[in-house]
């Protein structure tokens, strides 16, 4: 069953964190079955905080995803992410 991450920033609080972030975060996806279904594209808030940027990802598993997101190389990137903005973040199984 799919899984999904979505990744909402609400603001960004130190762009150059965020910038090494990126950069990051990228690496973090290598061996890691992932698709990128919404990066960074037009976006509108209907209800509730306004988002800056919206991320959804798509993984085979809700343990692919797990094992993504917990991972060393995440979890470094992720120290930059927090400094960096104000996000939320999200895990979503989809359906069969």
């Amino acid at each position: 069953m799919p899984a999904y991450a979505v990744f909402i920033r609400e603001r960004v609080r130190d762009a150059s964190a965020i910038d090494e972030y990126k950069k990051l975060a990228k690496a973090s996806f290598a061996g890691h079955p992932v698709k990128f279904i919404a990066t960074a594209g037009k976006h509108e808030t209907l209800e509730g905080p306004t988002a800056e940027n919206v991320l959804l990802l798509e993984f085979p598993t809700i343990d692919a995803l797990r094992a993504w997101y917990f991972s060393p190389a995440y979890r470094e990137a992720s120290k930059l992410r927090h400094h960096g903005g104000d996000y939320r973040v999200l895990f979503l199984e989809g359906n069969d």
